[in-house]
Order: structure tokens, then sequence, then C-alpha cells
């Protein structure tokens, strides 16, 4: 579904508006596929990605729900810098939204994914690569941690949620689009890695070695499997190294979110 040419006015009050009908279908990975976009919903959000960098489409703000009315600078901010704008009101927006409680803040940006060719790395890179992750939450949690951490990339290994999901974005509090990030598949994504030089770490609770007795310090991919089946054997087989973390209770794994920050985070006082 394209979105609807315009002459249509830069306000919309109806729920059945067709700019409505075209914002909801964008919650279908098909259809931000086929244009290349993704949704951004939330002040805080899209403060993040605008101080990022990010272009954006078009803004939809409602000026009912704001709350804040400092907040609508933002609008001018957008519109300054060539971004179209468009008002709503409170039922056409909240009919647009894709939360509960919604803040009046909902925009349409390019999907934030790079190709693995185009992500450039520090001398020193620390690459956080996520195999088959299902969950939009892990992946934005992860993007977090990232960000915290100034990991140079977060690669997508074979993934089953996408980048331009909007709950990754939302779970990452926009740090999608201040981190570079990527996918391909598992076999694409091993290749780049040794094509850049990269030693590749493979965090599973069935190696013997602790993470903290791993070197971490020179360029590194730490990679992290999916929530049930963790890391696939052709990452298992391709590793230079294999790491736990020291696990004293009666379960044997984290979630993965929290196992990868662990993990980067090693890497970021290894290197300190």
């Amino acid at each position: 579904m394209s979105p609807p040419d315009a002459d249509l006015p830069a306000q919309i009050t109806s729920p059945t508006n067709p700019r409505v009908k075209w914002l909801v279908s964008l919650r279908k990975r098909r259809t931000r596929d086929g244009e290349g976009v993704t949704l951004i919903e939330g002040y805080d959000e899209l403060r993040l990605a605008l101080d990022a960098g990010v272009s954006l489409r078009t803004l939809f703000y409602c000026p009912d729900l704001v709350g804040d009315p400092a907040r609508l600078a933002l609008v001018d901010d957008v519109a300054h810098h060539g971004a179209e704008v468009v008002s709503m009101g409170q039922a056409a927006f909240v009919k647009a939204s894709y939360r509960d409680g919604p803040d009046g803040w909902l925009a349409v940006v390019r999907d934030p994914a790079s190709r693995l060719a185009d992500l450039s790395l520090s001398d020193e890179p620390l690459v956080l690569v996520c195999e088959g992750v299902e969950k939009p939450g892990n992946l934005g949690a992860m993007l977090r941690t990232a960000e915290a951490a100034g990991v140079d990339a977060v690669v997508a290994a074979s993934p089953v949620a996408d980048w331009n999901n909007p709950n990754v974005v939302r779970a990452s509090k926009g740090t999608v689009f201040a981190v570079p990030v990527a996918a391909g598949t598992a076999k694409a994504v091993r290749a780049w890695l040794h094509e850049r030089g990269l030693r590749v770490v493979v965090a599973t609770p069935d190696a013997d070695a602790l993470v903290t007795d791993i070197d971490l310090t020179g360029p590194t991919a730490i990679v992290v499997g999916a929530e049930h089946e963790g890391v696939s054997a052709g990452w298992l087989e391709a590793a230079d190294a294999v790491a736990r973390l020291p696990m004293f209770g009666q379960v044997n794994s984290l979630n993965v979110a929290a196992s990868a920050a662990i993990v980067v985070y090693e890497a970021v006082r290894q290197r300190s």
C-alpha cells in the first residue's frame, strides 16, 4: 500500500482517512520492506533519532495528546529541515498509533538498516552479532546496550525480527538510528567478519571457558543466539573462542539481551 498522493490537507481528523490507513499498513513487515521505511513513535525516540541525524519523511502529531507545549517546538524544527508535517485529531492519531497511551508523536523514516558492505568500523572494532533473535524487545534492548557501550555495529544474522519493526524502534528507545545496524544470512555475516579480520567469540552456556578468561581487546565480534535454540552449529565451528557466563544458581543461561549486555561490558572493561 503506497502513501496517498498529496494534495491531501496537512490536517487529518477522520480515522478513515487514507493516510491513517497507510500508517496502519506499515505495521506489516511486507509493506515496510516494500517502501523501505519504518515508524518512530514517541517524543523521546524521535528526539534521539533526530539527534543522530535521521531525516524524517513525514511527521504526524496530535496537539491534543502532546501534553507539554514546549515539545511543539519539534514541529518547527522538523519542518525547517524539509519534512512534511501533518496535524492529526485525537481519534485519527489513536487509530494510526501502534502504542497504548500514545503521546502524540509519530513519524515515517527510512529503514535504519545498512548493507553489510557499507558498515564502517573502527581500528579495533567491537561488533555484536545476534543470530535468529525473535523478540523485538530483545533486539531493542541489545541496541540500547550497544549504544551505551560504544559498539561499532549490531548485525542480525538470519534474523526473525527485522530492524525496521516499530517495536524494535520502540524497545531501542530510538538507538536503532544511533548505532549502525545490518542484517544478512549467517553464512554472509561469517564471511563479512572473516573479511574484516574480526575474531569471533561465541557466547554459549555449554562452553568451558568463562567470558572473563577470553581476550576481547582486539577486533572482536561477540555472537549470541536465539532465545531458545542458542547459536547454530555453523557459528560454533567458525568460532575462534567460545565462552560462558559465570553462573552460580540453578539456571544455566540468561535472557539473550542480558547475556549480550554482560559480555559486551566485559569487553568494555578489558579495553578500558
